[in-house]
Protein backbone atom coordinates (compact mmCIF):
# COMPACT_ATOMS: atom_id res chain seq x y z
CA UNK A 1 0.00 0.00 0.00
CA UNK A 2 2.55 2.88 0.87
CA UNK A 3 4.57 1.49 -2.45
CA UNK A 4 1.03 2.73 -4.08
CA UNK A 5 1.33 6.22 -2.31
CA UNK A 6 5.41 6.21 -4.06
CA UNK A 7 3.60 5.45 -7.35
CA UNK A 8 0.96 7.69 -7.10
CA UNK A 9 3.56 10.94 -6.32
CA UNK A 10 5.43 9.65 -9.25
CA UNK A 11 2.40 9.36 -11.65
CA UNK A 12 1.61 12.40 -10.86
CA UNK A 13 5.24 14.12 -11.27
CA UNK A 14 5.20 12.33 -14.58
CA UNK A 15 1.81 14.35 -15.42
CA UNK A 16 -0.17 11.42 -16.20
CA UNK A 17 -2.86 12.02 -13.15
CA UNK A 18 -4.69 15.50 -13.67
CA UNK A 19 -4.55 17.53 -10.69
CA UNK A 20 -8.81 16.71 -11.09
CA UNK A 21 -7.87 13.57 -10.15
CA UNK A 22 -5.83 14.20 -7.28
CA UNK A 23 -8.30 16.39 -5.91
CA UNK A 24 -11.27 14.04 -6.21
CA UNK A 25 -8.18 11.55 -4.07
CA UNK A 26 -7.65 14.61 -1.15
CA UNK A 27 -11.32 14.56 -0.55
CA UNK A 28 -11.48 10.58 -0.76
CA UNK A 29 -9.02 10.23 1.56
CA UNK A 30 -10.41 13.15 3.87
CA UNK A 31 -13.53 11.47 4.28
CA UNK A 32 -12.06 8.03 4.82
CA UNK A 33 -9.66 9.72 7.77
CA UNK A 34 -12.50 12.12 8.80
CA UNK A 35 -14.61 8.61 9.29
CA UNK A 36 -11.85 6.56 10.64
CA UNK A 37 -11.05 9.44 13.52
CA UNK A 38 -14.97 9.21 14.41
CA UNK A 39 -14.87 5.40 14.96
CA UNK A 40 -11.94 5.79 17.14
CA UNK A 41 -13.37 8.94 18.96
CA UNK A 42 -17.02 6.52 19.47
CA UNK A 43 -14.52 3.40 20.26
CA UNK A 44 -11.55 5.00 22.99
CA UNK A 45 -13.83 7.93 23.81
CA UNK A 46 -12.35 11.22 24.40
CA UNK A 47 -9.16 9.37 25.72
CA UNK A 48 -6.72 11.77 23.07
CA UNK A 49 -7.92 14.55 24.87
CA UNK A 50 -8.90 13.12 28.40
CA UNK A 51 -6.38 10.89 29.34
CA UNK A 52 -6.47 8.59 31.98
CA UNK A 53 -2.98 9.15 33.09
CA UNK A 54 -2.65 6.32 34.90
CA UNK A 55 1.41 5.69 34.11
CA UNK A 56 1.95 9.11 32.24
CA UNK A 57 1.71 12.14 34.00
CA UNK A 58 2.22 14.54 30.92
CA UNK A 59 -0.25 16.89 28.92
CA UNK A 60 -2.45 15.55 26.23
CA UNK A 61 -0.23 16.96 24.19
CA UNK A 62 2.70 15.66 25.24
CA UNK A 63 1.01 12.01 25.20
CA UNK A 64 -0.02 12.33 21.59
CA UNK A 65 3.64 13.33 19.93
CA UNK A 66 4.61 10.66 21.80
CA UNK A 67 1.78 8.46 20.04
CA UNK A 68 3.31 10.05 16.70
CA UNK A 69 7.10 9.24 17.28
CA UNK A 70 5.92 5.39 18.04
CA UNK A 71 4.27 5.42 14.57
CA UNK A 72 7.11 6.94 13.20
CA UNK A 73 9.33 4.86 14.50
CA UNK A 74 7.31 2.14 13.44
CA UNK A 75 7.44 3.65 9.81
CA UNK A 76 10.92 4.09 10.12
CA UNK A 77 11.74 0.31 10.68
CA UNK A 78 9.92 -0.67 8.33
CA UNK A 79 8.42 -3.83 9.74
CA UNK A 80 5.02 -4.79 8.78
CA UNK A 81 4.45 -7.75 11.12
CA UNK A 82 2.61 -5.56 13.75
CA UNK A 83 0.46 -3.15 11.25
CA UNK A 84 1.31 -2.78 7.41
CA UNK A 85 2.93 0.81 6.40
CA UNK A 86 -0.32 2.18 5.10
CA UNK A 87 -2.38 1.65 8.42
CA UNK A 88 0.64 3.16 10.29
CA UNK A 89 0.43 6.60 7.92
CA UNK A 90 -3.54 6.39 8.16
CA UNK A 91 -3.08 6.46 12.31
CA UNK A 92 -0.20 9.53 11.38
CA UNK A 93 -2.76 11.80 9.19
CA UNK A 94 -5.45 10.71 12.17
CA UNK A 95 -3.00 11.94 15.51
CA UNK A 96 -1.97 15.01 12.93
CA UNK A 97 -5.44 15.96 12.87
CA UNK A 98 -5.97 15.66 16.48
CA UNK A 99 -2.73 17.56 16.83
CA UNK A 100 -4.05 20.45 15.51
CA UNK A 101 -7.24 20.59 16.89
CA UNK A 102 -4.79 20.90 20.54
CA UNK A 103 -3.03 23.44 18.91
CA UNK A 104 -5.91 25.55 17.72
CA UNK A 105 -7.60 25.28 21.28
Amino acid sequence: EFGRLKILIYLTLEGEISMEDIQKKIKEIGKEITKFLIEKNKQYGNSVFEPLSIFSSGTPQESLRVRIDDKLSRLKRGNDSIESDIDIVKDLIGYLMLLHIMMKE
